[in-house]
C-alpha cells in the first residue's frame, strides 16, 4: 500500500492519501480526542504526540498538528493509516458508514422566509467552494444565514488556516455576493 502525503495551505495539517475511499460521501471531522472514539484510525492518530484534529474526506484524511515537526510525526501516522487499512478493521466503531453532514443540516438557522437564498446558497457552496476546499485538505458547510450574513463552519486543513480568513473575505464572499444579491458578508461560525 502507498500513501501519498500533500501539504495544505494550513502548515499545521498534512493530507493523506490512501489511494482508496476513506469516507463514501460527505466528510467527518474529530477535534478532540474523545470525539474519536467513533473511529478505530482516529483513536490511533490521536495517540501520535501532537496530533490534535483529524479529518475524512471522500478520498483523503488531514492531520492536524500542535507541535513538533511533520518529519517526525509523518512515518507514525503512515503506519496507523497503513495498519489500519491492512488490518480490514471499520472506518467507525458502529460499522456505520455515516458522515456530518446530517448532524450539520440539524443546526442549521435561517428565516423560512429565507429558504429560496439560502437554497442558491447551499447549490454554490456544494459545487463551487466544497470540491476547490476539498483539494486542500478540507471542507466548509453552511450554518446559517441571517440578516445578509451567510456562516460557514470551516474544517479539516481549512478549521485554524492562516489564510481563511482570505479565502472567507475575498473568494467565498465574493462569489456569493456576485450570485446572491441579498449575502452581505461571510463569517466563519
Amino acid at each position: 500500500m502507498f500513501i501519498q502525503t500533500e501539504a495544505t495551505p494550513n502548515p499545521a495539517t498534512l493530507k493523506f492519501i490512501p489511494g482508496r475511499v476513506v469516507l463514501d460521501g460527505g466528510t467527518m471531522e474529530f477535534a478532540t480526542r474523545e470525539t474519536a472514539t467513533r473511529s478505530p484510525l482516529a483513536e490511533k492518530l490521536f495517540e501520535v504526540p501532537g496530533v490534535t484534529g483529524v479529518f475524512y474526506g471522500s478520498d483523503f484524511i488531514t492531520v492536524t498538528k500542535a507541535n513538533g515537526e511533520w518529519q517526525q510525526l509523518k512515518p507514525a501516522i503512515l503506519g496507523a493509516i497503513m495498519e489500519h487499512y491492512m488490518s480490514g478493521a471499520p472506518l467507525l466503531a458502529d460499522g456505520a458508514v455515516a458522515n456530518d453532514d446530517e448532524r450539520d443540516e440539524e443546526d442549521e438557522f435561517y428565516d423560512e422566509a429565507d429558504a429560496e437564498t439560502v437554497d442558491m446558497i447551499k447549490d454554490l457552496i456544494e459545487t463551487r467552494v466544497r470540491p476547490a476546499v476539498a483539494n486542500d485538505g478540507g471542507d466548509i458547510t453552511f450554518r446559517g444565514f441571517k440578516d445578509g450574513i451567510v456562516y460557514l463552519n470551516m474544517k479539516g486543513a481549512c478549521s485554524g488556516c492562516p489564510s481563511s480568513t482570505a479565502t472567507l473575505r475575498h473568494g467565498i464572499q465574493n462569489l456569493l455576493r456576485h450570485f446572491v444579491p441579498d449575502v452581505v458578508e461571510v463569517r466563519p461560525m
